[in-house]
């Protein structure tokens, strides 16, 4: 079972509660959940790693990734406004390592859910 901590006000607008909702689905390893949250044009860089384009790969990807469990998600920060959002937090996994990280979404609209690109920085603890 994964361990959550979430900082009080990741909740404090739609946007927000869905941002905070989408990262525990990713700590879980929910992939129906993440697949319906982003757009058929989904674009996640991961700086310094990779570039994921298209529902089809993000969907491969979320499955090499469900693998390796998350034990513990900690959510510092959740931040939104109009097509934007930014999530900064950490990543406790099953085999012992421990990730930080920033991920940074732009939505298909002010209004709308659907995420149109992620871009992630993942730094490895100590």
């Amino acid at each position: 079972m994964t361990k959550i901590i979430a900082s009080p006000n990741c909740g404090n607008s739609p946007k927000m509660a869905f941002l905070k909702e989408f990262n525990i689905a990713f700590a879980k390893g929910n992939i129906d959940y993440l697949i319906e949250s982003v757009s058929d044009e989904i674009v996640w860089h991961i700086v310094g790693d990779k570039e994921i384009a298209g529902k089809e790969m993000f969907r491969s990807e979320m499955e090499n990734m469900k693998t390796n469990k998350v034990v513990e998600l900690t959510l510092y920060q959740i931040l939104s406004h109009g097509k934007e959002g930014a999530v900064n937090g950490s990543m406790k996994m099953h085999d012992g390592k421990e990730y930080a990280f920033s991920d940074f979404y732009q939505f298909s609209g002010a209004k709308g859910k659907l995420i149109k690109s992620i871009t992630s920085y993942i730094i490895k603890m100590k």
